[in-house]
């Protein structure tokens, strides 16, 4: 997440509004549903991810311990279960 100052990127009506509700503090303006849903889809990078998912989830069906899983995907414990408990 890149830092901005408002001034360099906002319309000046629009900060002039902002500022009624707050000042001084950082804010976080998230993407919209449109701009999320299309995330990793031009790179492959979702593709590869859900290939990858599969993958692990696959091997653990098939007896790979998450330890085993931990070390070919090279992911921590926790990423693992979660992805197991994901497509559960």
């Amino acid at each position: 997440m890149n830092y901005k100052n408002g001034r360099d990127v906002l319309p000046p009506s629009l900060l002039k509004e902002l500022q009624k509700y707050i000042q001084g503090d950082l804010i976080y303006i998230p993407k919209t549903k449109e701009q999320r849903a299309h995330w990793g889809e031009v790179s492959g990078t979702r593709k590869m991810l859900a290939e990858r998912n599969k993958d692990i989830c696959n091997h653990y069906s098939n007896g790979w311990s998450v330890a085993e899983l931990e070390r070919k995907f090279h992911l921590s414990s926790e990423s693992i279960r979660k992805i197991i408990v994901k497509a559960r």
